[in-house]
């Protein structure tokens, strides 16, 4: 795509905006666009893939090339990126940025030899803090791995709702439309498409046949394994994607709640569960986790899952801007409310029940900690291995007692969950 001065505005203005770190990235951008309705469709695609690049890989962009401001940030990716040529964009450059890029064109394109070698920070394009909590965790070349994953595009994954149809047939239909699509590695009824195709009004979508969700969050499903005519709590629900895919799993029966404590999400849920399908789902607006509603349940449930509120930095591919808004102290903070939800939605379990615990983090502090400490204060819940429970759904994954997915590993975003039983 030709790049002219008007465009490279655009993004410039946008990435302005989204550099205070004062909101999430994608809601700068979706406000930015509706403000902008004269952008095209390729205008809004360039200046998204353009902001998020930036945002991915910003630590190396100051490091080796000195940007700082987004002008020269978003010609810094561009060049050193994408590989469009500085002559290329001699025609968007000013004076100032002229002599920037003479600088920058006269210098090494890599500063990552010998004395020279960038922190691993930078390498990993990852905030200093995170990679010494993670360097006592893993290993410095398994860190490089991780964030170097994190720094590349998400891929879009697909979930088939097998109440309206077969992965099987969506495939051929995704393949028919001239879409790259695969079956994902691990998850049942996952698809994996290169691209970002739009598929908001395809009518696969609009059919209810097919809902976006990563292939980790599908798995989590898994681990929990409802059954027909269970009860069923999905304690952090959010916007129901996987509410969606447990519904599908208890084929419609049972009784499954959707607890969230936002009204946005779960309004934002409904049209999703009206295209599915589903008779079983009751959305649940809760005030925290000891309201009453869920009192009220105690020791009823049969299954219970917690995707609890977390960092986020599993989904680091797709939120970029996390690196820059969560911080040390909001780990701590964060740490201290999955306790209590987990506290709180074990209490919901009758004996024998099942409970898995999970977040979008790949963080001890975040995870095996709170797992830890849960156990060592809940004496009648146990641990159960996750590979083993993986196994018993037919899907070959291993990563031990724990599911701990990372991007470079399985290709999907990081996420950890723990599978628990309270005794009989």
């Amino acid at each position: 795509m030709k790049i002219n001065s008007l465009l490279l505005a655009a993004a410039e203005e946008a990435l302005g905006r989204i550099l205070t770190m004062t909101q999430p990235a994608d809601a700068v951008l979706s406000v930015y666009f509706r403000a902008h309705r004269e952008l095209g469709q390729h205008d809004r695609a360039f200046i998204a893939e353009t902001v998020f690049g930036v945002l991915r890989r910003r630590y190396g962009l100051e490091h080796h090339t000195g940007a700082t401001t987004a002008r020269r940030l978003l010609l810094a990716y561009l060049n050193r990126v994408q590989g469009v040529s500085l002559r290329q964009l001699e025609p968007l450059l000013g004076r100032d940025d002229a002599q920037w890029a003479a600088e920058l064109k006269a210098a090494p394109a890599s500063r990552e030899q010998g004395s020279l070698a960038p922190p691993l920070h930078v390498a990993a394009e990852l905030p200093p803090w995170l990679t010494a909590m993670l360097a006592a965790e893993m290993p410095e070349n398994e860190i490089l791995a991780l964030g170097r994953g994190l720094a590349q595009p998400a891929p879009l994954d697909l979930r088939v709702n097998a109440l309206l149809a077969t992965r099987e047939k969506v495939l051929r239909q995704l393949i028919t439309e001239g879409i790259n699509a695969q079956p994902t590695p691990y998850a049942p009824l996952g698809i994996r498409i290169d691209g970002n195709p739009a598929l908001n009004r395809n009518p696969l979508f609009t059919s209810g046949r097919i809902e976006v969700q990563d292939e980790g969050s599908q798995l989590l499903c898994y681990l929990l394994a409802p059954k027909r005519r269970e009860m069923v709590v999905d304690f952090c629900a959010g916007a129901g994607g996987k509410t969606l895919a447990l519904g599908v799993m208890m084929q419609s029966q049972g009784r499954l709640y959707a607890f969230d404590v936002s009204e946005a999400r779960l309004n934002n849920f409904k049209p999703r569960l009206k295209r599915s399908g589903l008779s079983n789902v009751h959305p649940q607006l809760l005030t925290n986790e000891n309201d009453l509603k869920v009192k009220r349940l105690a020791g009823k449930i049969d299954r219970v899952l917690v995707d609890a509120p977390c960092s986020g930095f599993g989904t680091l591919r797709r939120n970029p801007d996390l690196k820059w808004r969560q911080s040390e102290a909001g780990i701590a903070e964060l740490a201290a409310k999955q306790r209590a939800i987990l506290t709180a939605a074990a209490a919901l379990l009758k004996p024998g029940g099942r409970l898995v615990y999970a977040t979008c983090s790949f963080l001890r502090a975040e995870n095996q900690d709170i797992v830890a400490a849960f156990l060592a204060a809940h004496p009648r819940f146990s641990l159960l291995p996750a590979n083993q429970v993986l196994a018993q759904q037919h899907i070959a994954l291993d990563t031990g007692e724990f599911l701990q997915l990372y991007p470079h590993h399985q290709g999907c975003d990081g996420f950890f969950a723990a599978v628990m039983a309270r005794e009989k």
